[in-house]
């Protein structure tokens, strides 16, 4: 099974970055070009991607799946960065880790053509980050077709504090 596959490849370090947290590494799958291209592929395929106008990732390995599927799809590709990596007019937004707290910055400029938006993230946690995104996509009027992970922590319930579509390859 394909989930099965993606799990064996994902590497797990206790006590990174912080401790009592235990970091899912998702750089073995990078280093896999046809598992790689098939979880492009496959999170391509999902409605919530395919309905959407364009993609939205988080900083940073978020963009490694997103640019992937925007060259797949030939659609729209927007960074979610974090303060001082993008320029221009900017909306923020502030959110908590399980270790900290952090803000998202978007490109006011670069929402204005779309209306509808998939996010892509390559792990769901507590939700902090998807959230911070949903609530910039929301202030600008913008409507959210969903979220597409490869990694799903469903121990931390992030799903319950989303209210939009959940599409996830792997579940821990």
């Amino acid at each position: 099974m394909f989930s099965d596959e993606l799990k064996a490849k994902i590497g797990n370090y206790k006590d990174f970055p912080t401790k009592n947290i235990l970091f899912r590494d998702i750089t073995p799958i990078l280093r896999d070009p046809t598992l790689f291209s098939e979880l492009i592929k496959k999170m391509s395929d999902r409605p919530l991607i395919k309905d959407s106008e364009c993609i939205v990732a988080v900083d940073a390995r978020g963009f490694i799946f997103a640019s992937s599927m925007s060259y797949y799809l030939s659609k729209p590709f927007i960074l979610a960065r974090k303060p001082g990596k993008l320029p221009g007019k900017l909306i923020k937004s502030s959110y908590e880790l399980e270790y900290g707290n952090n803000s998202l910055v978007l490109q006011l400029e670069s929402l204005k053509p779309y209306k509808s938006f998939a996010i892509v993230d390559d792990l769901l946690a507590t939700g902090g980050t998807v959230n911070a995104i949903a609530n910039l996509l929301s202030q600008q009027n913008k409507i959210i077709t969903g979220l597409s992970v490869v990694v799903e922590l469903s121990a931390l319930k992030a799903r319950s504090k989303l209210n939009f579509e959940v599409a996830s390859e792997v579940i821990y």
